[in-house]
């Protein structure tokens, strides 16, 4: 009797959702805060809009050079310690092996088990060193062009998130008008932010979207109120 295939459905792209969520988080709160604060203390809104919009290609350039830095870092460390491993395993290969042996052991299997598994490993140099950078280092060789990748993502995704506060303000003269409406245009975007970060988080969709609200507008509301008693 034919059965139906299993097909196992796992998420694959964690890095660059983690990247769109850096940079879209700090995309819809800094340039909202900075709106928001210049809001009570500058007369136009034509001034807010050339300031936002600075702080978005300025914020942009300098999360995602720190992303590609990042990335870069963790390429250079992974290469790093994979050649030490292929070192260790030419001049130690005892030690090397019982480092295997400890990873097994770690798992509960017998030294019998653990003895023609370790000459199976250790038969082929490749599978031995992948073998320990990922289970004794816990290290994934980062996929090539990640830096790129990740420090484009980010920009983009602080451009994008940027964009939604400062946007009432480009279309309203009236700056209290500016303020109000993208109070309402952010606080919606925070709110469907944190639902869909949530749901690769395994938090409840509503307290996610709660807790990206919350602090959004907290860091809004101390940038109106500095800018307010400074005036």
């Amino acid at each position: 009797m034919p059965s139906t295939p299993h097909v196992e459905k796992h998420f694959t792209a964690s890095a660059t959702v983690r990247d769109a969520v850096i940079g879209m988080s700090d995309g819809l709160t800094v340039p909202f805060a900075l709106a928001a604060g210049l809001s009570s203390a500058v007369p136009s809104s034509h001034i807010v809009v050339v300031a936002g919009l600075a702080e978005i290609a300025a914020g942009a350039i300098a999360m995602g050079l720190g992303g590609y830095l990042a990335a870069r870092t963790d390429s250079e460390h992974y290469r790093s310690e994979r050649q030490r491993e292929i070192d260790e395993t030419h001049e130690m290969p005892e030690e090397e092996a019982a480092e295997v042996a400890r990873v097994f052991e770690g798992w509960g299997l017998t030294e019998e088990q653990i003895h023609p598994i370790i000459a199976a490993i250790s038969s082929d140099q490749t599978r031995w060193v992948d073998f320990m950078m990922r289970f004794e280092l816990g290290l994934e060789e980062p996929p090539a062009g990640r830096a790129v990748k990740s420090a484009a993502t980010i920009a983009t995704a602080y451009v994008a998130g940027g964009l939604l506060p400062l946007s009432p303000y480009m279309v309203q003269n009236d700056i209290r008008e500016g303020l109000l409406w993208s109070v309402v245009v952010t606080i919606a975007a925070l709110f469907v932010f944190g639902c869909v970060k949530a749901k690769f988080t395994a938090l409840n969709p509503w307290r996610g979207g709660a807790q990206t609200v919350a602090i959004g507008g907290a860091a809004a509301a101390a940038a109106f109120g500095i800018a307010k008693f400074f005036r």
